[in-house]
């Protein structure tokens, strides 16, 4: 039985080697999947340290997860990790409340149409269309 990931605990940036303990990866494994996922990138600071942030730790288990655990290809993993932002991004959207808004009701003259004038104006574009 694989033993259990570590908590990740509450730091604001962590290095690319206390995530290799805390996602059971070692480092040359995350340097390579910065390179074939886009949605992983670290800060890189002082000589190119990478420093990462709390999402990007969850982001490396889930990776991880979809490799290692569901037996996912790299590219397999890419995808499902897109369709899951495609999801998350449209779920959000599905979220938002538009309040509905139903307008008092207009005469045509507090509109300024003049019924008469487009009336006359759609006789005349119908009798040039007419054979």
């Amino acid at each position: 039985m694989e033993k259990a990931l570590p908590t990740i605990p509450a730091k604001r940036y962590f290095t690319i080697g206390e995530v290799s303990e805390l996602c059971g990866v070692k480092p040359y494994v995350l340097r390579y999947w910065e390179q074939e996922f886009a949605q992983l990138k670290p800060m890189k600071r002082r000589g190119n340290r990478r420093y990462y942030q709390h999402h990007e730790v969850l982001l490396v288990r889930r990776i991880r997860e979809l490799l290692y655990d569901q037996g996912f290809t790299i590219s397999g993993a890419r995808n499902r990790l897109a369709d899951a932002a495609l999801l998350d991004r449209s779920t959000a959207v599905a979220s938002v409340e538009v309040p509905l808004v139903i307008p008092e009701e207009v005469s045509d003259d507090a509109a300024g149409i003049d019924l008469q004038r487009l009336r006359s104006e759609l006789q005349s574009i119908r009798d040039l269309l007419e054979p």
